[in-house]
Order: C-alpha cells, then structure tokens, then sequence
C-alpha cells in the first residue's frame, strides 16, 4: 500500500469502528481471505475464520439490539468502552510495520476519530428513540451499516475519494455534536421533570387552581 491508501484505511477502519465494531471486522476479515485486499501484518488476523465466526456472532446479536428503541441506547452505552479502543487498536495496525512511532500516533488519531463517530451514532440514536414510532429508529440502524460497508470499500478502492468525505463529515460532525448534547439536555430537564411530577406554574405568577385560598 502507498501512503494514500495506508492513511484512509487507518481513518477507514477507526470511523467505521465508532459506528459498527462488528461489521467493521467482517468486512476486513472477509476481503483479506477473499484475497481482495492485502491486510497489514497486524490485522491478518481478522482473516481467521475463528475471529470472523466471533465478529458475525457478534454482529447478529448487534443487528437486532440497535433495531429496538432503549435497548440501542443500553447497548451504545456498553460499546463505549469496546468500539473506541477497538478503533484505536485497529487504527495503529492499520498503518504497518512503519514504526512504533507511526502506530502510536495512527492510535491517538484512530481513537480520537473513533470516539467522535461513536458519540455521533449514540447521541443521534438517543434523540431518535423519542420518536414514538419505530421506523426511523429501523431505517437508521440499516444505513448505519450500508455506510460502513460502503465507507470501507471506498477507502480501499478510492482512497482520495474518501478522504475527501471524511473531511466533510468531520466538519459536519463538529458542527452537530453540540446540538445532539443540547437536545440530550433538554431530554433529561424534561424526563427529570416528569418523574419529579413538577406541575408548571400557573400564568400570572398565580398558584395552581388547586392551592388557591377559598373564599
């Protein structure tokens, strides 16, 4: 691999990482058994059908939870401390036997990236759960998938390409993390607010109907 390629399958594999772990590892295991790409000498081991079997077990369990709205946002919540070091550590083998230095830093970067997707998909899930109907949540879960698949693929086979996008949604990431955590917020003022059983205040600064003096 040249430089191009070594860079976007780093970044391919630690973006990828923070929205599917599971699907991330099928689709470098499968493609580096099937020969359609050469893995680096820390990631052949993907190509084992042992860790291949693990990572579709794995992804199977992961394709129902993230279709059922709370349990998505549980199993998010788990993956936290799974799908940001798995990044990272994929990250690192990604780039080769370049040097420790080069792994160290393809690490941070890797792990940095992986910890913005992953906290992207769970926050967005988590406002999505508010919707009372399933569909969104399902139509979601899915594309979630096809983008990594795809986002893979194109790292492989068009490395600038992708790049390139990766750029854009780095940069549509940063603008929309903040709204995601201002939403989030509201959600918890508002749950936080029901389960208190906090009756608003009545206009005029006057008392609930049921606390005024009688005549």
């Amino acid at each position: 691999m040249d430089i191009t390629h070594t860079i976007a399958l780093t970044m391919g594999v630690a973006w990828a990482s923070g929205i599917n772990l599971y699907a991330t590892l099928l689709v470098l295991g499968y493609m580096g058994m099937t020969g359609n790409i050469d893995l680096p000498p820390d990631l052949q081991i993907l190509s084992d059908p042992m860790v291949m079997v693990a990572a579709g077990l794995m992804y199977c369990i992961e394709f129902f939870a993230d279709k059922v709205p709370g349990v998505d946002t549980g199993w998010d919540t788990l993956h936290t401390f799974i799908r940001i070091p798995a990044g990272a550590i994929l990250a690192a083998g990604a780039v080769g036997d370049v040097g420790t230095g080069a792994q160290l830093a393809a690490g941070l970067v890797g792990g940095t990236l992986a910890t913005g997707t992953h906290a992207t998909k769970a926050g967005s899930r988590v406002l999505i759960n508010t919707s009372p109907e399933p569909v969104t949540n399902w139509f979601t879960s899915v594309g979630e998938d096809v983008a990594v698949v795809l986002g893979l693929w194109t790292a492989l086979n068009n490395p600038v390409l992708f790049l390139a996008l990766l750029a854009v949604f780095i940069v549509l990431m940063i603008w929309l993390l903040p709204k995601i955590w201002r939403g989030i917020r509201k959600l918890l003022a508002w749950l936080r607010q029901r389960l208190g059983g906090s009756a608003p205040p009545a206009r005029g600064g006057e008392p609930p109907a049921d606390n005024r003096p009688q005549a």
